[in-house]
């Protein structure tokens, strides 16, 4: 016999920002029943597999204001700041914070996210329902209905889709999806280095796509970074294939020496890059998060900032509709969510697409432009205050959370 669940958001997917929002909504009294198909023995085990994530400072404020802070302590690296340059060329953009405005983010191995976050889940209650799917899903005027694939049925006033680029919930939703490729691959993974990398992060451009370094916590063999390198997707397979000695000289030559001799490769995981932007992020009692709402290229780290800032906007709307006794699915609330993320969505997602494009241009005399552009911006300091801005996530009318409260 089925078993019926009433909650006031089921939400299909439980990665870091499926998982971040059930917490949020817990933290501030909402129930939520999260159904993931992954298995945690391979999402939760220790060890590092190649993944990391630069927090943002606003992104980390409201980690700290669910209660992450405790468990995430000494875990994370502080980004001191970001260095950016076309190629190896003279002429640099630096992003140094003031002494008193702290860093720009911190770096976090994915997996001890996850962990973390999972702990905090199972703290609160929140009822989370791992290697399970939902086999059919009802959204109508009155509320909706999940039924999942061991036969319990789930319904709630909201579903949220937290599925990932390819999410099915949007497609069923009948939700346009603007979309390209850019016919390049980024290979992430970590490494040792002789030198320390004093909490700073490299941006190197090269026609090819960004080479991008960022500093990790150290470890009991010294000095750790990861990095997303990004390379044409006819490279990748046999950039993957590379032995570890011959892939860490691959990577001494692109970074020209800036940390040493390189040492300790960790596993290396690749995906193709390409960029899409759902039209509308509601439909009928649904709302998108994350990357079932915008997929974008990774050259500027802003990624799963933006579905931590989708995470802030819409617990948000949703504490406030329950204080009012709205209902959580009523059009006027989803509405709200909508605008506000609409423009930073936009905005981030068009900025690092043309990024993109930019310093993919070949040639001498595009390089000169480009370290030109780098030297003007890098001395105005109006400029580069509103580039940071943006790379902390403080851009823009801030939810609480993301200032550091709970709503």
């Amino acid at each position: 016999m089925s078993t019926t669940t009433h909650a006031d958001v089921l939400i299909l997917g439980g990665g870091l920002v499926g998982a971040t929002l059930a917490l949020a909504l817990a933290k501030h009294g909402l129930t939520g029943v999260v159904v993931d198909p992954a298995d945690p023995a391979v999402t939760l085990a220790p060890g590092f597999d190649g993944r990391a994530s630069a927090i943002a400072s606003a992104s980390g404020r409201m980690l700290e204001a669910i209660g992450l802070g405790a468990r995430l302590a000494g875990l994370g690296q502080p980004i001191a700041s970001i260095r950016v340059s076309d190629g190896l060329a003279p002429g640099r953009l630096d992003f140094t914070p003031d002494a008193d405005d702290g860093a720009l983010g911190v770096m976090y191995e994915n997996r001890a996210l996850r962990r973390a976050i999972h702990a905090a889940m199972g703290e609160a209650g929140v009822d989370l329902r791992m290697r399970t799917a939902a086999v059919a899903v009802e959204r109508g005027e009155h509320g909706v209905t999940a039924t999942l694939d061991d036969g319990a049925v789930v319904r709630a006033p909201l579903l949220v889709a937290a599925e990932g680029r390819n999410s099915p919930t949007r497609a069923a939703a009948g939700i346009n999806v603007a979309r390209w490729k850019y016919d390049d691959a980024a290979i992430v993974g970590a490494f040792h280095h002789a030198r320390p990398h004093e909490g700073v992060a490299y941006e190197i451009f090269y026609p090819a796509g960004p080479f991008a370094l960022l500093p990790l916590v150290g470890d009991a063999d010294g000095h750790r970074s990861a990095i997303v390198w990004t390379v044409a997707a006819r490279d990748a397979a046999g950039m993957l294939k590379l032995s570890d000695r011959a892939f860490l000289h691959e990577a001494e030559k692109r970074m020209g020496g800036l940390l040493g001799a390189l040492s300790g490769a960790s596993p290396r995981v690749s995906w193709p890059l390409g960029f899409h932007l759902a039209s509308r992020i509601t439909a009928e009692r649904l709302a998108l998060v994350g990357d079932a709402a915008h997929g974008i290229h990774p050259i500027a780290g802003q990624g799963l900032n933006l579905g931590l800032r989708d995470v802030a906007a819409l617990t948000e709307v949703l504490v406030e509709g329950k204080r009012t006794g709205l209902d959580l699915g009523d059009a006027a609330l989803l509405a709200r969510y909508q605008r506000w993320r609409a423009l930073d969505t936009g905005a981030i997602a068009a900025a690092t697409d043309g990024l993109a494009r930019l310093f993919g241009i070949p040639g001498r005399t595009a390089s000169a432009v480009r370290r030109l552009g780098l030297a003007a911006v890098n001395a105005v300091d109006p400029l580069k205050r509103a580039f940071m801005a943006e790379a902390r996530g403080e851009a823009g009318e801030l939810p609480a959370l993301l200032r550091g409260a709970l709503v």
